[in-house]
């Protein structure tokens, strides 16, 4: 096992250290280095993460008298250790960590497809490092995007790096997230956790491979990316509105019922629930104030409103956890609701000069 700062895992059956990067040589001048950006089952063999793991119950030795003719000796016994198990690494045997009898193990190549669904498959993500750490108890995976979908000429996430790590010793959720960063070792996996954004986490519980599948979306991700989409998304970038009018489709858009929404017909928000008002102020105040929403494609413009809906549940609305996240943008929660509420409130957008919202 390497002890140096990069900790990165050497595998001596092959003779390798288990990382891969692509054109530029790391620092600590280890693994492979490939000229071309491999494919996400390329990916695994070069970084060496072409393991499996498994969970083994967990024994100890007991002690136990014995009274013979000869006189008394001291035995010992096989206990299993109720509800706790071993992963093991099974191309070596290394055991990695103690999890519980509820932790569910996500092998490396389902880490991956978290990458390839934001592509929905294929090779078109780009793979820029990949590695195991330790005894391979932590890997860690950093990629770009290869044509995400772009609103203008100010849209900077693919300088971005999209990085993925998870554990196989029960110390710590997968973990996804932007970061500009491009991880090479311990050290820039450390620095990356630290300045990384808009971040999921997901526990190693039942269910665990399919909100990874999902967690791109939470991240403002499409399944696919679609042009007909940046063209609606561009067109709405040239359309401007009104700050008065931006609040009232974020009204819209977040109105809980339809007492609520008779009386922001009749100009009488102020008489609606104190939790309705709360949230429709908190996201006008990030359609006014976060960064993204001062780009020229946001600022005072359609697009910028709606983006003012999706941001505040992906970047402000605070979450029980991290599966209570991806339940309300991804599967079918209350974020995903009213994101399609206010999509379609902009497809409805009048743009010759009549009342901007149609509330019927």
């Amino acid at each position: 096992r390497c002890i140096m700062a990069h900790n990165i895992n050497y595998n001596s059956k092959t003779g390798k250290y288990s990382f891969f990067s692509v054109k530029e040589k790391a620092w600590h001048g280890l693994g492979q280095t490939v000229e071309q950006y491999p494919t996400s089952a390329e990916a695994i063999k070069y970084a060496g993460l072409d393991y499996q793991v498994a969970k083994s119950p967990l024994y100890t030795k007991g002690s136990e008298i014995l009274v013979t003719r000869e006189g008394i000796e001291v035995g010992s016994s096989e206990l299993a250790v109720p509800d706790c198990f071993a992963t093991i690494r099974t191309d070596s045997n290394a055991v990695l960590g103690v999890v519980g009898k509820d932790y569910h193990i996500v092998q490396n190549r389902e880490a991956f497809s978290f990458f390839d669904a934001i592509v929905g498959g294929g090779d078109g993500i780009l793979y820029e490092t990949a590695g195991a750490l330790g005894q391979g108890e932590r890997i860690f995976i950093t990629a770009k995007l290869p044509d995400y979908i772009r609103v203008g000429k100010g849209d900077d996430v693919c300088e971005k790096y999209i990085f993925l790590t998870t554990s196989h010793d029960g110390s710590g959720s997968i973990t996804a997230a932007f970061t500009p960063i491009r991880i090479v070792c311990q050290n820039t996996l450390n620095a990356s956790i630290r300045s990384m954004s808009n971040v999921v986490r997901i526990r190693h519980t039942s269910g665990a491979k399919q909100r990874l599948e999902d967690a791109h979306k939470v991240m403002g991700l499409a399944d696919r990316l679609s042009a007909q989409l940046e063209g609606i998304f561009n067109n709405w970038s040239q359309v401007k509105i009104a700050d008065r009018e931006v609040k009232k489709l974020i009204q819209l858009a977040l109105c809980p019922n339809k007492e609520t929404l008779e009386l922001i017909r009749k100009g009488a928000e102020n008489e609606a629930s104190a939790i309705f008002k709360n949230t429709v102020e908190d996201a006008f105040a990030y359609a006014m104030a976060s960064e993204a929403q001062q780009m020229q494609t946001t600022k005072g413009t359609l697009f910028g409103a709606y983006n003012a809906v999706t941001g505040y549940y992906q970047n402000v609305r605070r979450y029980r956890d991290g599966e209570a996240k991806l339940q309300s943008i991804v599967m079918g929660g209350t974020a995903q609701e009213k994101a399609q509420k206010a999509f379609d409130l902009c497809m409805a957008f009048k743009t010759d000069g009549a009342e901007i919202l149609n509330l019927n």
